[in-house]
């Protein structure tokens, strides 16, 4: 990697990829030299789909966007910045509501590693209410999720619930 590249991280659990993700990633890949869509995998927590599911589904909603790669890791997300020579964490913000706890995990992100910063993006306003826990409760309900997510991860999604595509 070229130590001059402007490399930034965009970590998430992405359980599953929404447009509104997507849209950071639009946003976010001109900026920057290269952009990691990092998957966080955490074992507190219980996805949806396996890890391999949804790096699929990330790697399928980049396909086309110049400079964007796809990676896993686990354990503090500013330890895995400083290992592939990332100086800035992406982070997405619908709501002020997001903002106070954004605000401080980027601030312990600063203790922990001051020379990665936290750079936040907002998404299209069409996108401002969406979350990945919506599109699961629209999903799981029977509801139209078109206008959420990618078509493939839509179709992810009605058979994990079995429901009409």
């Amino acid at each position: 990697m070229n130590p001059a590249q402007r490399v930034a991280i965009y970590p998430g659990t992405f359980d599953p990829i929404t447009n509104g993700h997507v849209d950071i990633i639009k946003r976010a890949a001109p900026l920057f030299d290269r952009v990691i869509v990092t998957l966080a995998v955490n074992s507190e927590k219980r996805p949806l789909f396996s890890t391999e599911e949804r790096l699929e589904m990330i790697r399928r909603s980049i396909e086309g966007i110049p400079g964007v790669d796809v990676d896993r890791f686990s354990g503090l997300v500013v330890d895995y910045a400083h290992q592939v020579g990332a100086s800035v964490i992406i982070r997405g913000l619908r709501a002020v509501s997001d903002f106070e706890y954004e605000f401080q995990i980027a601030l312990m992100n600063r203790k922990q590693r001051r020379e990665i910063d936290t750079v936040f993006l907002m998404p299209d306003e069409k996108y401002t209410y969406l979350s990945s826990s919506i599109v699961h409760e629209v999903a799981r309900n029977g509801g139209a999720i078109e206008a959420f997510v990618p078509p493939f991860v839509r179709e992810m999604l009605a058979e994990r619930y079995k429901v009409d595509k």
